[in-house]
Formats: structure tokens, sequence, C-alpha cells
């Protein structure tokens, strides 16, 4: 493996763990405010879902920090790794693997939020 390969694979995992640093602030924030508010839980599927567009675009930008060209390619595979985490975390919490809907939904998200957000990263260096 080459180093600028090895390079690009590190920028596509801090780009993927500063996804994931979002994401967890986001989510323990608005378990603090269901917990000390009187908001309902009526939103939690609304908030997961922006909160990971928003985090899956972050970690495609991030991830072409080192990249020369194809930005969506660099991008879409932290979404692709940002989605596969996040699915496995979901099958270790509720014991069961299903392939339903939302699997599929954040799946599709992530690649299209990080191809975006890859587009976004290698075109604001020019």
């Amino acid at each position: 493996m080459n180093i600028e390969l090895r390079k690009q694979m590190g920028s596509v995992i801090s780009g993927v763990l500063i996804a994931y640093a979002i994401t967890c602030i986001v989510f323990i924030g608005y378990a603090i405010l269901l917990t000390y508010t009187n908001i309902t839980e009526n939103h939690i599927s609304l908030i997961v879902t922006i909160t990971s567009i928003i985090s899956v675009i972050v970690a495609g930008f991030d991830a072409t920090k080192n990249a020369t060209g194809r930005g969506w390619l660099w991008g879409m595979i932290a979404g692709v790794i940002y989605a596969v985490i996040l699915i496995a975390i979901m099958t270790w919490v509720q014991r069961e693997f299903r392939v339903d809907s939302r699997a599929v939904t954040l799946l599709i998200l992530s690649v299209a939020g990080g191809g975006l957000g890859g587009v976004i990263g290698i075109n604001f260096k020019r």
C-alpha cells in the first residue's frame, strides 16, 4: 500500500470519527433535553436522520483532506463506513440483524451525503 493511499484512508477514518463525535454530541444533548424538559419522543427519528446526514456530509468533506481527486468516491467510502458502523451498533443494541427500510434508507442517505461532502471538500480546496 503506497503512502498516498495510506494518508487518504487515514483521512477517511478521521472523517468518520469526527462524524461520530458530532452524532454523539447531538444524541447526548437530545437525550438530556428529553430527560429534563417536556419535549416528547415524537421527533427522535427526525433528529437521528438529520444528525446522520449532517455528520456524514462532514465525514465526506473531511475524507478529502489529502485527496487530489475523486472527492465523491472518498466521501462515499466515508459514508458507507459510517452507515455500516451505525447499522452494526443498531444490530448489537436490538440483538437482531434486520435489513429493513430504516437500514437501507440510512445506507442510501449516508452514501449520498458522503458523496456530497466529498464533492464540496474537493472543490473547497481549489
